[in-house]
Parts: C-alpha cells; structure tokens; sequence
C-alpha cells in the first residue's frame, strides 16, 4: 500500500510539472503568434487551466515532501502530549476539510458535465475537463492528509511526532 502511495503523490507531482511546462509553451506560442501575426483561439484560458491544474496537482507532493509551509507559532511552543495532540487535530482537520472540498470538487465536475458548461472564452472548452485536475489533485490532498494522519496515530510516540513536524515544517 506504501508504494501505490508514493506512486500517487510523485504522479502528481509529475503532473503538476508538466502542467507548468504546457502553460509555458502556450505562453511561448501565444508570445510567438503575436510576433508573426498568427492567433492560437482560448491559450490564455488554457494557460489558465494549466496553471490551476499545477497548484492543485501539486499539493499532495508538496505535502509529503514537507515543503507546505505551515505556521508552527503555536506547536514550536508545546512539547509533549500537548504538541502531539495538537499535530494530530491539525492533521485531521486538514483530511476532513480537503476531504468535504474533495467530494465538492467532484460533484462540481459532475454538474459541469452534465449540464454542458462551457466556458465563457473563446475556447468554448467544456469545464469537466479542467476541472477534474482540480478534482484529482484535491483527492489526492486528502489521501496524503490521511495518510499522514494514520501514520501519526500508528506512531504513538510523542518524540515521533516532534521530529515529524521539525522535519515537515517550514518555520
């Protein structure tokens, strides 16, 4: 189960990357159309998508490699049963909530599609479809939220969990 885990978080951080590589390369050739007279119909739009499609995809990524960056004003000052258990609020608070936006993402895709909504551009691109990089990425949020979230309950030690959040913090 670890390594389908892992898998899942790098897919999305390999996703998240080459959204941001599409996002360059529809700039580059809007760039390039402008230059040589040519029009590329909807590339800020899908410049747009791309962008959102990388922040979302790259959450779960980000959050296992430790690289959110999380405000540890009050858990730099606990110790103990005190840190922990704070840790383990903020992990399940994270889950329940990337979990409630999770659900709501995919029934946001779900009405896009069956209602055709398209969007309001040049592009006419139906919104199911970047909607759902949204949707994954959130997803896997949540699973990477619960995951950390079982791991800390599985862990049971307090010096665990205070190393854990050093290493996994940004202070």
């Amino acid at each position: 189960m670890r390594s389908r885990l892992s898998w899942l978080y790098r897919l999305c951080g390999w996703l998240a990357a080459l959204s941001l590589l599409a996002t360059l390369l529809i700039i580059v050739l809007n760039i390039l159309g402008r230059q040589f007279g040519f029009y590329l119909r909807g590339a800020d739009s899908y410049a747009g998508y791309s962008i959102a499609a990388a922040a979302f995809l790259a959450l779960a990524a980000t959050l296992k490699n430790g690289d959110h960056i999380r405000v540890t004003l009050i858990l730099q000052r606990l110790t103990g049963k005190g840190r922990r258990i704070m840790e383990l609020w903020c992990l399940a608070a994270g889950a329940l909530l990337s979990g409630y936006f999770s659900f709501f993402s995919w029934k946001m895709v779900w009405f896009s599609y069956v209602f055709h909504d398209i969007s309001q551009g040049h592009d006419a691109t139906p919104l199911w479809i970047p909607q759902i990089a949204m949707a994954l990425g959130i997803s896997a949020l949540a699973i990477a939220f619960a995951d950390d979230l079982i791991a800390a309950l599985r862990d049971g030690s307090e010096e665990k969990t205070e190393n854990r959040a050093s290493a996994s913090f940004v202070e």
